[in-house]
């Protein structure tokens, strides 16, 4: 296939699809120019399925450094593993990708987007979402898209599309939505305390302009798209479907409807374990049919939960654990639980329990970023750990995966909208979430405890910020939506829409679904009830600790900022750091970071080491101000003048007729060195040299016509 090209205007921005040149061996493959951001996206499917439960799609984001002319840091000079961008992107990418695969579909597949130029202000994530979703689409892999992602922002009380981020940061909604042209089917946002309608319309506007590129794209697959091959679904055998319905569906239903998580899982699992033993001890004509009856009855069992969780819900509007479709489960909240750290909070939402610790630290302990965005480093940090023993397993501890990666990041957006400017409180904040006990909505758990953990180590955050997780079931036409999901509900509904916020508005968004889309009363449903949800969580947080401490913890640093002149900033750090090494040692080792503009900022624990660092820094700035009297000490003495020590590295200059009213012939007859004196500064030029004067501290002399004068007033004022 000979190369095409493809072009039209979006919001004032050039984008070009180019088909048939680059990576012709992949099923699909297309370039994407977005102005001078160029995106490489490819889609290459396994030739025969794979013998597994799910379907093993990958969207990788692949960062090249050169896109933006850096060479990578560290030894090695190569770009390594994935950026937290980079695997926060290819998240957001695979989320609306994924559920507009068949089901049954056991093919391998795996969409790769290479960044190979970024324009700043032509957003390369939302270049590569389009070219997946054209890779794809122009393949012979059977896929049901297209699908199209945009930014919106709020800017100056207008919604704008792939605003660039110097714009961007004065948005008040940062919000990636992606959708098909029928309905949307992927959130990812944060917003500075934005109400339910406005991010309604934010959502709505989005997929107005998701339906522009969504349009754009059937061209060009209508132009140059393959015929799409036969891939054999994964289909279930329907007389062993209803033979195992027929064994367990009744217990099976008494089973989901255990309220305990654990008695719960252990009831199911007792008849899944009976069922497969009873399965695994008959007599099959080889292996293979075994293997594939042994991996149906799981498939079977699972589909008897997931079927009756749904038409409880649906039907009966019951949960598995009783609860009402509003109800959020039983709360507690606690701080303090750490007596060594700087904050820490205990958050619990029935089975699911977060521990949250607060660490300030110096501003030189920023996280550095080595990618491809404008902000090279990050001051405030939300990190996520998920243990298996937080839901009663073993597994692998080690690295975070992409899960981790997403839910420490969707707190961080959340909590990011409240932390208080560097200049209020110049601190580098790092907050880590220790999941603990895990049903469902630990993400947002760990909103709840981070946002008190914060509170707890004094930090002046404007509002608490607490979260919920909301579910959907959608049967035909019928829906029902949930507040605060467990696990079972996440695991077989349709939808997990998780809404952080304050009392003022929502701060942060995030929605998966497992359907082709939602409309936008479902939307406008979930949020209203998010909202009440939110308010009950948040009286139970405000009950543990109702406003930010104003202290820190004695064991936090403690700060002291001053403000030199910014040429003096090489004497305070002296040949090779020589003098401010110096005062960290003598400081009980303080960390001190300093600014370009002069800003020193000094932490310790201890506030009298501070206080040395303090003077120490003050004596090698300091600078003698017209006016001011010094108990200085001769340094020098020559015949006309003397040189007189105010203060450390800085000298006065001494004239001789400065000496006193009286005539002086030498200064050696009048003072030696070692000699106390006081002087006032009567000079300081440009270049800082200092005058000062003894003379001008005398009392001056009474002339004799002056002494002549005011005795004859005195005899006057007598007779």
């Amino acid at each position: 296939m000979s190369k095409q090209v493809f072009s039209t205007d979006f919001y004032g921005k050039n984008l070009t699809v180019e088909v048939g040149e680059l990576a012709k061996q992949a099923n699909g493959s297309v370039l994407v120019r977005y102005d001078d951001t160029v995106i490489l996206s490819t889609a290459v499917a396994g030739k025969e399925p794979k013998s597994v439960d799910f379907f093993p799609l990958t969207v990788t984001y692949e960062e090249k450094l050169y896109s933006v002319g850096k060479i990578p840091g560290g030894f090695l000079k190569r770009e390594g593993r994935p950026s937290e961008h980079g695997t926060l992107t290819a998240r957001m990418i695979d989320r609306p990708i994924r559920p507009l695969f068949a089901d049954g579909f056991r093919n391998e597949v795996q969409v790769v987007n290479t960044v190979l130029s970024v324009d700043q202000q032509a957003s390369p994530e939302m270049a590569a979402m389009l070219g997946a979703s054209l890779a794809l689409c122009v393949s012979d892999i059977p896929f049901n898209g297209p699908i199209a992602g945009v930014n919106v922002g709020l800017i100056d009380g207008e919604f704008t599309i792939n605003a660039g981020p110097e714009e961007m940061e004065r948005s008040l909604i940062n919000l990636e939505v992606a959708g098909t042209k029928d309905a949307i089917n992927m959130v990812e946002a944060d917003a500075k305390e934005v109400d339910e309608d406005t991010m309604l319309n934010a959502l709505m506007f989005g997929h107005e302009a998701i339906k522009e590129l969504i349009a754009f794209e059937e061209k060009v697959v209508e132009a140059c798209g393959k015929e799409k091959i036969e891939i054999p679904l994964f289909e279930l055998d329907e007389a062993l479907v209803q033979e195992i319905t027929d064994l367990c569906n009744d217990e099976m239903v008494a089973a989901v409807s255990i309220p305990g998580k654990l008695e719960r899982y252990a009831a199911i699992d007792e008849i899944m374990d009976r069922v497969t033993a009873q399965y695994d001890e008959k007599e099959y004509a080889d292996e293979e049919t075994k293997e594939s009856v042994m991996k149906q009855v799981g498939i079977i069992l699972h589909d008897l939960e997931k079927n009756e969780v749904r038409r409880l819900i649906t039907e009966e509007k019951i949960r598995p654990d009783g609860r009402k479709i509003d109800e959020v489960r039983p709360l507690n909240a606690q701080v303090d639980l750490l007596p060594r750290v700087h904050g820490s909070a205990l958050f619990t939402r029935g089975e699911t329990q977060v521990l949250s610790v607060c660490t300030l630290g110096a501003m030189g302990e920023v996280q550095k970023i080595d990618g491809l965005g404008l902000e090279d480093q990050k001051r405030f940090m939300h990190h996520y750990n998920f243990p298996p023993y937080s839901v009663g397993e073993t597994g692998r501890m080690g690295a975070p995966g992409r899960r981790e990666i997403g839910h420490g990041a969707l707190g961080e957006r959340a909590l990011a909208q409240v932390i208080p400017s560097e200049k209020d409180f110049p601190y580098t904040i790092r907050v880590v979430s220790e999941v603990l006990e895990s049903n469902g909505s630990s993400s947002q758990a760990s909103i709840c405890a981070s946002s008190m953990a914060l509170m707890a180590a004094g930090v002046p955050i404007s509002n608490p910020v607490s979260g919920v997780a909301m579910g959907l079931v959608k049967k035909g036409d019928d829906y029902t939506i949930l507040t605060d999901i467990q696990g079972m509900e996440d695991h077989l509904g349709d939808m997990d829409f998780k809404v952080a916020g304050t009392k003022n508005g929502i701060c942060a968004l995030q929605m998966d679904i497992k359907i082709d889309g939602i409309t936008k009363e479902i939307l406008q449903e979930a949020l209203a009830q998010a909202k009440v949800g939110r308010a009950q969580i948040m009286d139970c947080m405000l009950g543990a600790i109702p406003a930010p401490r104003d202290h820190l913890s004695k064991y936090a640093p403690k700060m002291h900022v001053m403000h030199i002149d910014p040429e003096q900033i090489r004497d305070v750090i002296g040949r090779g750091g020589e003098t401010i090494n110096e005062i960290i040692e003598k400081s009980n080792d303080v960390k001190i970071d300093i600014d370009q503009d002069g800003t020193v900022v000094i932490y310790h624990s201890d506030q009298e080491a501070i206080d040395t660092a303090v003077s120490l820094i003050e004596r090698i700035v300091k600078k003698a101000e017209v006016g001011e009297i010094y108990d200085g000490t001769i340094a020098r003495v020559n015949d006309n003048y003397a040189f007189v020590t105010l203060f450390e590295g800085t000298d006065g200059f001494l004239h001789i007729s400065d000496w006193s009213y009286e005539r002086t012939s030498k200064m050696q007859d009048v003072c030696k060195v070692g000699d106390v004196i006081k002087v006032k500064v009567t000079k300081v030029d440009d270049k800082g040299k200092v005058n000062v004067s003894r003379k001008a501290l005398l009392p001056k002399p009474v002339k004799k016509e002056e002494k002549t004068e005011k005795n004859e007033k005195e005899n006057h004022t007598c007779k």
